[in-house]
């Protein structure tokens, strides 16, 4: 049995609240933990007391702490959200932190009320990319003369050729900007494109919207998938708290 000294306070994601709100268990590392709120005014912290140490972001922790997200926005329309791994020593020190992020609480609640994240990422297939590839003109004719010549004499040629494809991914990744994300970003609130995460990825993109028109946002990315769906694999995700439009600095102030 562990001792209070070495129990910490795992913290979710913060909410805008007047009540002592509870969102049921979460499991742990094989431990079963009720989660409770810590508040200050009206903004509260979902929280868990768990074994006090750090915890590594493995897929069965990362489903637990998106799961206990979840779980919070099905009933709070304001759901701030906090990154994964964030153990605190006591309650006072997440008070503490309430207190200090507070003033930017009351700037992020009307912000984000009623709305949440959804995320695309475009990934373009395989055959559809080769073929692109093939059917350059430049880059066949580089490629050929790479063929031809031995690897030393060849190396300036394939850096060329490898500055060209990038160039053709570059520019695909444009026309996926403008025929997919653009539109999209119309119906946002706001809309981020970020960096991709693989070397087929053609588009990265996260979308705040209003709760309510998740469904027209919707049809709207099925629109857009019906287009492309031949050339490119879609990622839809989502519903998210809005991680990609929120950016909040966990510090307790010292002294």
């Amino acid at each position: 049995m562990m001792s209070q000294e070495e129990m910490g306070i795992y913290i979710f994601c913060a909410i805008q609240t007047n009540e002592d709100d509870q969102f049921g268990s979460i499991e742990i590392e094989g431990e079963e933990r009720e989660t409770f709120t810590i508040r200050y005014k009206d903004a509260a912290m979902v929280a868990a007391e768990v074994p006090m140490k750090i915890y590594h972001p493995k897929k069965q922790n990362l489903l637990m702490h998106q799961g206990a997200v979840a779980r919070v926005m099905e009933q709070k329309d304001t759901v701030i959200p906090i990154s994964f791994g964030n153990v605190f020593k006591s309650t006072d020190d997440v008070e503490a932190l309430l207190e200090n992020l507070y003033p930017q609480f009351e700037t992020l609640f009307p912000a984000i009320k009623g709305k949440i994240e959804l995320g695309l990422k475009v990934i373009g297939k395989k055959e559809w990319l080769e073929a692109m590839v093939k059917d350059n003109p430049q880059v066949e004719k580089m490629a050929t003369a790479v063929k031809g010549k031995s690897e030393s004499a060849a190396y300036y040629d394939r850096i060329q050729l490898g500055g060209m494809a990038q160039k053709l991914f570059a520019s695909l990744q444009s026309e996926i900007k403008e025929e997919v994300f653009a539109p999209l970003e119309e119906q946002a609130v706001s809309a981020k494109a970020n960096d991709p995460s693989s070397e087929k990825m053609l588009l990265n993109a996260s979308f705040l919207i209003d709760r309510d028109q998740e469904e027209s946002f919707d049809q709207k990315v099925n629109e857009a998938h019906e287009k492309w769906k031949d050339k490119v694999e879609f990622n839809y995700s989502g519903p998210w708290p809005a991680y990609n439009f929120v950016n909040i600095r966990l510090k307790v102030e010292e002294g």
